[in-house]
């Protein structure tokens, strides 16, 4: 068992005259990687205040073993002219070697994509959080705790800092909603729960099957409780014969044991009660709703004089009812392709269709669509109104508002005095009101409460139009795409059927069939295909070239149904044990049909283009 290095024990906090905290109980011993979960004002915060010693006990015991160290991302960095260099390591002891900077440069900021000579006021709102976190490690306290650690990280930082935190010697304390990323460094859930918190003895990964246990016991609890209290309750309202102490003190017990009663099914329905929203209902809009064909996109880069490839002779379809996941590093070119679909930018080469019966709704991660210098019912209602149009029906704000974690009063103030999370909340509740044929969501759960991720995820699952996500959730883009756009730099993007675990799979499976540098300068390279290209100077649709436009459309339709048996066929849990062979079939069948549905959408884009080129 791992040494204890902070105890707390029998902890009363009091906030605003009332007690918070009562009886507070907790354990925190060398090396454990602990995930802190509870709802908005469960008391994360006060929680992680108590650990650092910022927040006195106002009763109980706190106990530290002498000389242990701990540490806190911080959530704001004041943009200065400090050097990254100077900032990370301004909370290291005087004399700290020069080696062991380097060191910690080549191991912590390197990685984290931050340059130690650029200054914090020259920093992106994201990178100072990076710098937040680099300082915090690059300390190295026994106890670390961290805040939302992966907002606004792309997913190979997101993988870094796991791989990181995975092998870190000291006791990690974390709150995130980013349930992958939980599940793979915790092996310990501390749940603050109406002024409780419970201690499961396992990591993340079991805490919704522990804590639905937990709940459904108290569920039992409670109706037999109330079987009793109703018990007592008509032999109090009968009338007591004799007026004796004991009767009359038992009278008072059975209104008491009610009144607990009600309190606490009252407090067990608010905690197990879900955000609910109706489901997103989507415009009418044509099937196919963009192409690209052959679209180059680049920008020049002054830094390091060369150019930045977003696209490279890029082709695809969206078609009506696409629900695709975007990944990509920071920069890769997600944002700029976005804005290639909404129009706002050009391709440099190649051609984008866009249907002209789209209409947009999107959530951009830097929340422009806000006003901060007004209330949040000036930045959802028509001016002179308390009332805005939900998906075809009049809502009053504060009614609306409720349905995204507000209080009625939230709605007179200003938008500059809500927290990240509730801009975000704020930015959702503006998008959702009315969605339209198109969806585009850009980083939406950055600062997201699980209540509120979840709330999200439900929604996108119900909603009919076709949409598009950028994120770095796993558990998120698994839970709410059928496919996948992942900007792999210079210009290479990978389009694959299904959420991100299918993508990981995917990649797996290509690591594993690529063959030695040997082999493959050895294997006879394929020859160009024979049909001309719409890049082929002087090229002409022949008759034999109609024929074979004219033909694709039904080999894609037919592709598509096949491949819509097969992903089926693939969600059998029980098919590998079932049926060996079958599932071999069909995981390889899969994968080629894919391929020779992307092979087939592309020839009909150059196809079409050509067509169009020569009419």
């Amino acid at each position: 068992m791992s040494d204890l290095i902070l105890s707390v024990e029998d902890a009363v906090v009091i906030l605003g005259g009332k007690p918070f905290f009562e009886g507070l109980t907790f354990h925190i011993h060398a090396g454990r990687k602990i995930a802190l979960v509870g709802k908005n004002g469960a008391g994360k915060t006060t929680l992680m205040n108590l650990i650092t010693g910022e927040r006195e006990l106002d009763d109980g015991t706190r106990w530290t073993l002498p000389g242990v160290t701990t540490g806190y991302m911080r959530q704001h960095v004041e943009p200065t002219d400090q050097s990254v260099m100077d900032f990370v390591f301004e909370g290291l002891a005087e004399g700290t070697e020069e080696w062991d900077k380097t060191y910690k440069v080549e191991m912590v900021i390197q990685p984290l994509g931050l340059d130690v000579n650029d200054k914090l006021n020259t920093l992106s709102g994201g990178q100072l959080r990076r710098a937040a976190l680099a300082r915090a490690l690059v300390e190295e306290p026994d106890i670390l705790l961290l805040d939302e650690p992966t907002n606004h990280m792309d997913l190979e930082l997101i993988e870094w800092l796991e791989r990181y935190l995975q092998s870190y010697r000291g006791a990690v304390l974390c709150v995130s909603h980013d349930r992958a990323f939980l599940a793979n460094i915790t092996d310990r859930v501390f749940w603050l729960d109406r002024g409780a918190l419970k201690v499961s003895p396992r990591g993340f990964r079991y805490f919704e099957e522990w804590s639905k246990e937990l709940l459904e016991q108290e569920g039992r609890s409670l109706q037999n409780q109330a079987k009793k209290v109703e018990l007592e309750m008509e032999w109090a309202t009968r009338g007591v014969k004799a007026r004796v102490k004991r009767n009359i003190r038992r009278q008072e017990q059975a209104f008491e044991a009610r009144d607990a009663l009600e309190l606490a099914q009252k407090q067990f329905r608010r905690i197990t009660s879900k955000i609910e929203l109706p489901p997103l209902k989507a415009e009418e809009s044509s099937q196919n709703i963009a192409e690209f064909m052959q679209v180059c996109k680049s920008f020049d880069t002054p830094k390091t004089g060369g150019k930045l490839v977003i696209l490279d002779k890029f082709n695809m379809r969206i078609k009506k009812g696409d629900r695709i996941g975007m990944m990509g590093k920071n920069g890769s070119g997600k944002t700029t392709f976005l804005r290639m679909i909404t129009g706002e930018e050009k391709a440099d080469s190649g051609k984008v269709k866009i249907s002209k019966e789209l209409a947009f709704s999107y959530f951009d991660q830097n929340r422009s669509q806000l006003q901060n210098d007004k209330t949040l019912k000036e930045n959802l209602c028509p001016p002179g109104t308390d009332y805005l149009e939900v998906r075809g029906k009049m809502r009053h704000v504060c009614g609306y508002l409720k349905d995204f974690l507000f209080d009625p009063e939230d709605a007179w103030r200003s938008v500059a005095t809500l927290s990240g999370g509730q801009k975000n909340r704020l930015m959702l509740a503006k998008v959702l009101a009315n969605p339209g044929s198109f969806l585009i969501l850009d980083e939406p759960t950055n600062d997201l409460d699980m209540d509120t991720l979840d709330m999200l995820t439900t929604v996108l699952r119900t909603y009919e139009g076709t949409m598009i996500v950028v994120s770095h959730d796993r558990d998120f883009l698994d839970r709410t795409v059928n496919k996948m756009l992942v900007f792999e730099g210079n210009g290479a993007v990978e389009g694959i059927i299904g959420g991100y675990s299918d993508y990981v799979a995917f990649k797996k499976a290509q690591s594993a069939d690529a063959l030695p540098p040997e082999e493959e300068k050895a294997k006879p390279k394929k020859k160009e295909a024979d049909a001309p290209s719409p890049k082929q100077a002087g090229a002409k649709m022949t008759y034999k070239l109609k024929h074979e436009l004219e033909q694709l459309p039904e080999k894609i339709d037919t592709l598509e149904r096949e491949l819509t048996e097969l992903q089926q066929a693939m969600e059998n849990p029980r098919l590998y044990m079932e049926d060996p062979e079958e599932f071999d079939r069909v995981s390889k069948r899969l994968a080629r049909a894919q391929k020779e549905l992307d092979t087939a959408e592309i020839r009909w884009l150059e196809l079409e283009e050509m067509r169009e080129n020569t009419a």
